[in-house]
Protein backbone atom coordinates (compact mmCIF):
# COMPACT_ATOMS: atom_id res chain seq x y z
CA UNK A 1 0.00 0.00 0.00
CA UNK A 2 1.46 3.22 -0.71
CA UNK A 3 1.30 6.12 1.23
CA UNK A 4 -1.58 8.12 -0.33
CA UNK A 5 -3.99 4.98 0.17
CA UNK A 6 -2.27 4.05 3.31
CA UNK A 7 -3.62 8.35 4.44
CA UNK A 8 -7.36 7.71 2.74
CA UNK A 9 -8.07 4.74 4.86
CA UNK A 10 -6.58 6.23 7.79
CA UNK A 11 -8.87 9.31 7.68
CA UNK A 12 -10.28 10.25 10.22
CA UNK A 13 -9.23 7.04 12.44
CA UNK A 14 -6.51 6.12 15.05
CA UNK A 15 -4.39 3.43 13.23
CA UNK A 16 -3.59 1.53 16.23
CA UNK A 17 -5.93 -0.07 18.44
CA UNK A 18 -3.08 0.52 21.47
CA UNK A 19 -3.63 3.23 24.25
CA UNK A 20 -2.08 6.61 22.67
CA UNK A 21 1.23 7.93 24.04
CA UNK A 22 1.61 9.16 26.84
CA UNK A 23 1.92 13.35 26.21
CA UNK A 24 4.81 15.15 26.55
CA UNK A 25 6.66 18.00 26.11
CA UNK A 26 7.73 18.88 22.73
CA UNK A 27 9.92 21.97 22.91
CA UNK A 28 13.26 21.78 21.50
CA UNK A 29 16.04 20.81 23.54
CA UNK A 30 18.64 22.86 21.51
CA UNK A 31 21.30 20.30 22.38
CA UNK A 32 23.37 17.17 20.48
CA UNK A 33 21.13 14.57 22.81
CA UNK A 34 18.15 16.46 21.47
CA UNK A 35 14.85 15.30 23.43
CA UNK A 36 16.89 12.84 26.03
CA UNK A 37 19.48 15.78 27.10
CA UNK A 38 17.30 16.56 30.08
CA UNK A 39 16.75 13.30 31.45
CA UNK A 40 21.61 12.99 30.90
CA UNK A 41 21.66 16.49 32.13
CA UNK A 42 19.71 15.45 35.59
CA UNK A 43 21.59 11.85 35.41
CA UNK A 44 25.29 14.34 35.22
CA UNK A 45 23.81 16.61 38.25
CA UNK A 46 25.35 19.39 39.49
CA UNK A 47 27.29 17.93 42.34
CA UNK A 48 31.19 18.94 42.71
CA UNK A 49 33.07 15.48 41.02
CA UNK A 50 33.87 13.12 44.41
CA UNK A 51 37.57 12.74 43.62
CA UNK A 52 38.32 16.43 43.13
CA UNK A 53 41.19 17.83 44.97
CA UNK A 54 38.89 20.42 45.89
CA UNK A 55 36.98 17.60 47.86
CA UNK A 56 37.55 18.86 51.77
CA UNK A 57 38.29 15.30 52.89
CA UNK A 58 41.72 15.63 50.56
CA UNK A 59 43.93 16.45 52.88
CA UNK A 60 46.80 15.99 50.76
CA UNK A 61 47.59 15.44 46.75
CA UNK A 62 49.64 12.28 47.79
CA UNK A 63 46.05 10.65 48.60
CA UNK A 64 44.11 12.54 45.72
CA UNK A 65 46.63 11.12 43.23
CA UNK A 66 46.34 7.25 45.21
CA UNK A 67 42.50 7.48 44.96
CA UNK A 68 42.03 9.50 41.62
CA UNK A 69 44.25 6.88 39.85
CA UNK A 70 43.15 4.28 40.44
CA UNK A 71 39.41 5.98 39.49
CA UNK A 72 41.23 6.52 35.89
CA UNK A 73 43.22 3.77 35.92
CA UNK A 74 40.03 1.21 36.28
CA UNK A 75 38.37 3.43 33.75
CA UNK A 76 40.94 3.15 31.26
CA UNK A 77 41.09 -0.70 31.48
CA UNK A 78 43.76 -1.56 29.83
CA UNK A 79 47.02 -2.47 31.38
CA UNK A 80 49.10 -5.34 29.67
CA UNK A 81 51.76 -7.09 31.03
CA UNK A 82 55.02 -5.12 30.96
CA UNK A 83 57.42 -6.01 28.27
CA UNK A 84 61.00 -4.70 27.32
CA UNK A 85 61.25 -2.60 24.75
CA UNK A 86 63.59 -4.08 22.43
CA UNK A 87 64.33 -1.08 20.33
CA UNK A 88 65.29 -1.33 16.91
CA UNK A 89 66.63 1.88 14.80
CA UNK A 90 65.37 0.95 11.34
CA UNK A 91 66.39 4.18 9.63
CA UNK A 92 68.94 7.22 10.62
CA UNK A 93 69.44 10.66 9.11
CA UNK A 94 72.09 13.34 9.17
CA UNK A 95 69.95 16.80 8.68
CA UNK A 96 72.94 19.06 9.72
CA UNK A 97 71.48 20.38 13.16
CA UNK A 98 70.15 16.77 13.72
CA UNK A 99 70.11 13.22 13.25
CA UNK A 100 66.41 11.82 13.19
CA UNK A 101 66.18 8.01 14.05
CA UNK A 102 63.15 6.44 12.86
CA UNK A 103 62.79 3.47 15.26
CA UNK A 104 60.56 0.53 16.37
CA UNK A 105 59.85 -0.74 19.76
CA UNK A 106 57.12 -2.45 21.94
CA UNK A 107 54.64 -1.24 24.49
CA UNK A 108 52.85 -4.54 25.12
CA UNK A 109 53.29 -8.29 23.30
CA UNK A 110 51.01 -6.65 20.99
CA UNK A 111 52.22 -3.97 19.88
CA UNK A 112 55.52 -2.69 18.05
CA UNK A 113 54.87 1.15 17.75
CA UNK A 114 56.87 3.46 14.57
CA UNK A 115 58.29 6.65 15.72
CA UNK A 116 60.73 9.21 14.96
CA UNK A 117 63.28 10.42 17.12
CA UNK A 118 64.76 13.65 16.82
CA UNK A 119 68.28 14.41 18.64
CA UNK A 120 69.84 17.40 18.51
CA UNK A 121 73.67 17.53 17.20
CA UNK A 122 76.83 19.43 19.10
CA UNK A 123 74.78 19.95 22.43
CA UNK A 124 76.24 18.57 25.54
CA UNK A 125 73.73 15.88 27.29
CA UNK A 126 72.30 14.05 28.63
CA UNK A 127 69.74 16.46 27.50
CA UNK A 128 66.21 17.47 27.85
CA UNK A 129 63.36 15.51 25.68
CA UNK A 130 59.99 15.98 24.88
CA UNK A 131 57.25 13.80 23.89
CA UNK A 132 55.51 15.17 20.91
CA UNK A 133 51.73 14.16 20.91
CA UNK A 134 50.50 14.54 17.46
CA UNK A 135 46.61 15.40 16.95
CA UNK A 136 43.64 13.62 15.17
CA UNK A 137 42.26 16.27 12.57
CA UNK A 138 40.09 14.10 10.95
CA UNK A 139 43.72 12.63 9.56
CA UNK A 140 44.36 8.84 10.40
CA UNK A 141 46.28 8.27 7.24
CA UNK A 142 48.96 10.25 8.96
CA UNK A 143 49.78 10.45 12.29
CA UNK A 144 53.48 11.31 13.93
CA UNK A 145 53.90 12.88 10.53
CA UNK A 146 51.76 16.04 11.36
CA UNK A 147 54.55 17.49 14.38
CA UNK A 148 57.51 17.13 11.71
CA UNK A 149 58.41 19.04 8.66
CA UNK A 150 60.37 16.32 6.18
CA UNK A 151 61.44 19.23 4.09
CA UNK A 152 59.58 17.74 0.97
CA UNK A 153 55.70 16.60 2.40
CA UNK A 154 52.80 15.32 0.73
CA UNK A 155 50.42 17.85 -0.07
CA UNK A 156 47.86 16.81 2.43
CA UNK A 157 50.23 17.16 5.19
CA UNK A 158 51.27 20.61 4.06
CA UNK A 159 47.64 21.66 4.28
CA UNK A 160 47.20 19.93 7.73
CA UNK A 161 50.26 21.57 9.23
CA UNK A 162 49.33 25.22 8.03
CA UNK A 163 45.92 24.53 9.59
CA UNK A 164 46.80 22.90 12.69
CA UNK A 165 50.35 24.32 13.37
CA UNK A 166 50.41 27.62 10.69
CA UNK A 167 52.95 25.87 9.23
CA UNK A 168 55.37 25.08 11.85
CA UNK A 169 55.11 21.34 12.84
CA UNK A 170 56.61 21.37 16.51
CA UNK A 171 58.84 18.17 16.59
CA UNK A 172 60.92 20.00 13.89
CA UNK A 173 61.08 23.27 16.03
CA UNK A 174 61.70 21.70 19.34
CA UNK A 175 64.78 19.42 17.97
CA UNK A 176 66.42 22.79 17.00
CA UNK A 177 65.82 24.05 20.18
CA UNK A 178 67.78 21.15 21.53
CA UNK A 179 64.99 18.47 22.81
CA UNK A 180 65.46 15.24 22.32
CA UNK A 181 61.58 14.84 20.50
CA UNK A 182 60.26 11.76 20.45
CA UNK A 183 57.08 11.20 18.14
CA UNK A 184 54.67 8.06 17.87
CA UNK A 185 51.72 6.78 15.83
CA UNK A 186 48.93 6.42 18.40
CA UNK A 187 46.53 3.71 17.78
CA UNK A 188 45.16 3.53 14.99
CA UNK A 189 46.86 6.70 12.98
CA UNK A 190 49.45 6.31 10.71
CA UNK A 191 51.49 2.78 10.42
CA UNK A 192 49.12 1.98 12.82
CA UNK A 193 45.85 2.72 10.87
CA UNK A 194 42.67 0.30 9.80
CA UNK A 195 42.86 -0.98 6.50
CA UNK A 196 39.52 -2.55 4.93
CA UNK A 197 39.92 -5.42 2.30
CA UNK A 198 38.27 -3.78 -0.16
CA UNK A 199 40.84 -0.71 -0.12
CA UNK A 200 43.91 -3.18 -0.31
CA UNK A 201 43.98 -1.91 -4.03
CA UNK A 202 45.27 1.22 -2.40
CA UNK A 203 48.43 -0.36 -1.28
CA UNK A 204 50.49 0.50 1.69
CA UNK A 205 52.75 2.91 1.06
CA UNK A 206 51.12 6.45 1.53
CA UNK A 207 53.74 8.79 -0.46
CA UNK A 208 52.06 7.03 -3.42
CA UNK A 209 48.70 8.16 -2.30
CA UNK A 210 47.36 11.12 -4.30
CA UNK A 211 45.08 14.01 -2.40
CA UNK A 212 42.29 11.92 -3.64
CA UNK A 213 43.11 8.99 -2.30
CA UNK A 214 43.83 10.17 1.10
CA UNK A 215 40.79 11.91 1.04
CA UNK A 216 38.80 9.29 0.48
CA UNK A 217 40.95 6.20 2.58
CA UNK A 218 40.99 9.32 5.49
CA UNK A 219 36.91 9.06 5.34
CA UNK A 220 36.48 5.67 5.54
CA UNK A 221 38.85 5.44 8.63
CA UNK A 222 36.56 8.61 10.23
CA UNK A 223 33.13 6.45 9.47
CA UNK A 224 34.52 3.65 11.47
CA UNK A 225 35.64 4.89 14.75
CA UNK A 226 32.20 3.07 16.33
CA UNK A 227 33.34 0.02 15.04
CA UNK A 228 36.78 -0.06 16.67
CA UNK A 229 35.39 1.20 20.14
CA UNK A 230 32.59 -1.62 19.87
CA UNK A 231 35.11 -3.92 18.75
CA UNK A 232 37.55 -2.85 22.12
CA UNK A 233 34.73 -3.05 24.19
CA UNK A 234 34.22 -6.52 23.62
CA UNK A 235 37.88 -7.49 23.83
CA UNK A 236 37.90 -5.84 27.27
CA UNK A 237 39.80 -2.64 26.76
CA UNK A 238 39.28 0.72 26.27
CA UNK A 239 40.72 3.06 22.90
CA UNK A 240 41.71 6.30 25.35
CA UNK A 241 43.08 3.15 27.70
CA UNK A 242 45.47 1.80 24.48
CA UNK A 243 46.31 5.53 23.72
CA UNK A 244 47.99 6.64 26.97
CA UNK A 245 49.71 3.13 27.67
CA UNK A 246 51.58 3.32 24.61
CA UNK A 247 52.10 7.28 25.77
CA UNK A 248 53.39 6.07 29.10
CA UNK A 249 55.79 3.29 27.27
CA UNK A 250 57.20 5.88 24.74
CA UNK A 251 58.11 7.63 28.56
CA UNK A 252 60.07 4.21 29.24
CA UNK A 253 61.78 4.01 25.91
CA UNK A 254 62.85 7.68 26.06
CA UNK A 255 63.45 8.06 29.04
CA UNK A 256 66.44 4.82 28.55
CA UNK A 257 68.29 6.26 25.82
CA UNK A 258 71.86 8.01 26.68
CA UNK A 259 70.95 11.32 24.86
CA UNK A 260 68.45 11.90 27.54
CA UNK A 261 67.90 13.47 30.38
CA UNK A 262 65.35 11.36 32.82
CA UNK A 263 64.82 14.04 35.20
CA UNK A 264 63.68 16.50 32.29
CA UNK A 265 61.41 14.80 29.86
CA UNK A 266 58.38 17.26 29.29
CA UNK A 267 55.33 16.18 27.07
CA UNK A 268 53.05 18.53 24.66
CA UNK A 269 50.41 18.72 22.10
CA UNK A 270 46.83 19.95 20.29
CA UNK A 271 43.53 18.63 20.27
CA UNK A 272 43.81 15.03 20.73
CA UNK A 273 47.73 15.79 21.39
CA UNK A 274 46.54 17.64 24.33
CA UNK A 275 43.91 15.48 25.26
CA UNK A 276 47.02 12.49 25.42
CA UNK A 277 49.14 15.30 27.15
CA UNK A 278 46.68 15.20 29.89
CA UNK A 279 46.29 11.88 30.46
CA UNK A 280 49.70 11.32 30.32
CA UNK A 281 51.14 13.85 32.79
CA UNK A 282 48.05 13.06 34.73
CA UNK A 283 48.85 9.34 34.87
CA UNK A 284 52.90 9.62 34.97
CA UNK A 285 55.08 11.67 37.41
CA UNK A 286 58.54 11.31 35.32
CA UNK A 287 56.35 14.17 33.58
CA UNK A 288 58.33 17.07 34.56
CA UNK A 289 56.66 19.95 32.46
CA UNK A 290 53.09 19.25 30.76
CA UNK A 291 51.53 21.61 28.00
CA UNK A 292 47.94 20.68 27.46
CA UNK A 293 46.56 23.13 24.11
CA UNK A 294 43.72 23.12 23.07
CA UNK A 295 41.59 20.18 25.15
CA UNK A 296 40.77 21.34 28.34
CA UNK A 297 37.07 21.95 29.86
CA UNK A 298 35.06 21.53 32.13
CA UNK A 299 32.86 17.99 30.90
CA UNK A 300 29.52 19.15 31.73
CA UNK A 301 29.05 22.27 30.02
CA UNK A 302 30.31 20.37 26.75
CA UNK A 303 27.45 17.70 27.34
CA UNK A 304 24.67 20.06 25.61
CA UNK A 305 26.32 21.00 22.40
CA UNK A 306 29.20 19.74 22.21
CA UNK A 307 29.35 16.04 21.90
CA UNK A 308 29.32 15.74 18.50
CA UNK A 309 32.63 18.20 17.97
CA UNK A 310 34.93 15.06 19.56
CA UNK A 311 36.28 11.71 18.81
CA UNK A 312 35.46 8.48 20.28
CA UNK A 313 39.20 8.82 21.73
CA UNK A 314 37.94 11.71 23.98
CA UNK A 315 35.32 9.28 25.80
CA UNK A 316 36.21 7.24 29.13
CA UNK A 317 33.68 5.66 30.19
CA UNK A 318 32.57 6.02 33.85
CA UNK A 319 35.31 7.85 34.70
CA UNK A 320 33.75 11.17 34.90
CA UNK A 321 31.01 10.75 37.52
CA UNK A 322 34.37 11.14 39.75
CA UNK A 323 37.05 13.20 37.83
CA UNK A 324 36.39 16.29 35.69
CA UNK A 325 38.74 16.93 33.10
CA UNK A 326 40.53 19.10 34.84
CA UNK A 327 40.88 17.10 37.95
CA UNK A 328 42.25 14.53 35.76
CA UNK A 329 45.53 16.23 34.72
CA UNK A 330 45.49 17.48 38.12
CA UNK A 331 47.01 14.24 39.48
CA UNK A 332 49.84 15.63 38.28
CA UNK A 333 50.34 18.68 40.85
CA UNK A 334 51.76 20.31 42.25
CA UNK A 335 54.19 19.24 39.00
CA UNK A 336 54.23 22.17 36.31
CA UNK A 337 51.96 22.50 33.74
CA UNK A 338 50.74 25.33 31.24
CA UNK A 339 47.17 24.89 29.46
CA UNK A 340 46.61 26.79 25.78
CA UNK A 341 43.56 27.60 25.22
CA UNK A 342 41.63 29.41 21.80
CA UNK A 343 38.69 31.61 22.94
CA UNK A 344 36.96 31.18 19.43
CA UNK A 345 37.43 27.07 19.70
CA UNK A 346 33.94 25.55 18.28
CA UNK A 347 35.11 22.35 20.43
CA UNK A 348 34.49 23.52 23.68
CA UNK A 349 32.22 25.78 25.36
CA UNK A 350 34.08 29.26 26.48
CA UNK A 351 32.16 28.46 29.72
CA UNK A 352 33.36 25.13 30.03
CA UNK A 353 37.11 26.42 29.29
CA UNK A 354 37.16 29.14 31.59
CA UNK A 355 35.48 26.76 34.25
CA UNK A 356 38.48 24.19 33.86
CA UNK A 357 41.56 26.69 34.21
CA UNK A 358 39.41 27.98 37.64
CA UNK A 359 39.47 24.76 38.62
CA UNK A 360 43.11 24.17 38.01
CA UNK A 361 44.06 27.51 39.63
CA UNK A 362 41.93 26.63 42.75
CA UNK A 363 43.34 23.00 42.47
CA UNK A 364 47.22 24.19 42.50
CA UNK A 365 46.56 26.71 44.84
CA UNK A 366 45.11 24.13 47.56
CA UNK A 367 48.40 22.15 46.64
CA UNK A 368 50.14 24.91 47.98
CA UNK A 369 52.03 25.36 44.64
CA UNK A 370 50.00 28.28 42.66
CA UNK A 371 52.97 29.37 40.27
CA UNK A 372 53.65 25.87 38.99
CA UNK A 373 49.84 25.93 36.79
CA UNK A 374 50.14 28.91 34.14
CA UNK A 375 47.07 29.36 31.47
CA UNK A 376 46.70 31.66 28.77
CA UNK A 377 43.67 32.55 26.39
CA UNK A 378 43.95 33.32 22.62
CA UNK A 379 41.77 35.01 20.02
CA UNK A 380 42.13 32.10 17.61
CA UNK A 381 40.13 29.13 16.62
CA UNK A 382 41.18 25.46 17.18
CA UNK A 383 44.82 26.02 16.22
CA UNK A 384 48.22 25.77 17.78
CA UNK A 385 49.97 28.41 15.54
CA UNK A 386 53.84 29.73 16.21
CA UNK A 387 52.92 32.49 18.66
CA UNK A 388 51.17 29.78 20.61
CA UNK A 389 54.03 27.71 20.11
CA UNK A 390 56.73 29.86 21.05
CA UNK A 391 54.65 30.67 24.55
CA UNK A 392 54.81 27.57 24.95
CA UNK A 393 58.60 26.46 24.28
CA UNK A 394 59.25 29.22 26.10
CA UNK A 395 57.35 27.89 29.28
CA UNK A 396 58.83 24.37 28.85
CA UNK A 397 62.74 25.95 28.38
CA UNK A 398 61.87 27.77 31.58
CA UNK A 399 61.54 24.34 33.55
CA UNK A 400 63.53 21.68 31.45
CA UNK A 401 66.64 23.90 30.06
CA UNK A 402 69.58 24.26 32.84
Amino acid sequence: MDRRAFLALTAGSLYSQAPLDTPRDLSAANADSASLFPAIEAIAGADEFSHSFLNPRFRSTAQYRREGLKVLRDALSYRPPAVAPRAEVIDRADLGGFIREKVLFSTTPHFRIPAYVHIPKNRKGPLPAIVDLHSHGGMFIYGKEKVIDFGQNHPSLVEYHQQNYEGRPTATELVRRGYVVITIDAFPFGERRVMFDEDLKYGWERSKYSVEDLKYLNGKCRTRESTIVKSLAYAGVTWPGIVAWDDMRTVDYLASRPEVDPKRIGCVGVSLGGYRSLLLSGLDERIAAACVVGFMSSVRPMIRRHMDTHSFVHFIPGVHAKLDLPDVVALRAPLPLLVQQCRRDGLFPLSGMEASVAKLDAIYKKAGAPKAFQSKFYDEKHIFNIAMQNDAFAWLDSHLQR
